[in-house]
C-alpha cells in the first residue's frame, strides 16, 4: 500500500504488472525498477533458476530487479520502503 499510494517519494509503482511473459510484484516504469517480494517458495525446487532467468530477461530490457525477502517486509517495513525509494532514485 505504501508504494501504491505514491508515498514512495513521488514514484509510481504498479502492483502485479505484466511485462512480456512475466507478472512483476511491483514495477516503476520511470525508474525501470521491478520489486519482487520473495517468500520461502522462491528458494525451493527449480525456482532459483527460473528467477535468475527472469531477472536476466528483464535486465536485457533495461529493467533492474530488486529482490526483497518477505520476512524483511514484515519485520523492517519502513526500512524496506526506504530501500525501494533509494533504488528508484539511483535508477
Amino acid at each position: 500500500m505504501a508504494l501504491r499510494r505514491r508515498a514512495a517519494a513521488g514514484f509510481e509503482f504498479r502492483r502485479q504488472h505484466p511485462i512480456g511473459p512475466y507478472v512483476l510484484d511491483f514495477y516503476c516504469d520511470s525508474a525501470k525498477l521491478a520489486v519482487e517480494i520473495d517468500g520461502f517458495a522462491h528458494a525451493t525446487g527449480d525456482r532459483p533458476d527460473r528467477e535468475q532467468r527472469r531477472d536476466a530477461w528483464l535486465e536485457q530490457r533495461g529493467i533492474h530487479t530488486l529482490r526483497i525477502d518477505a520476512r524483511d517486509v514484515r519485520d523492517e517495513f519502513d526500512g524496506v520502503v526506504a530501500l525501494i525509494v533509494a533504488m528508484a532514485r539511483q535508477r
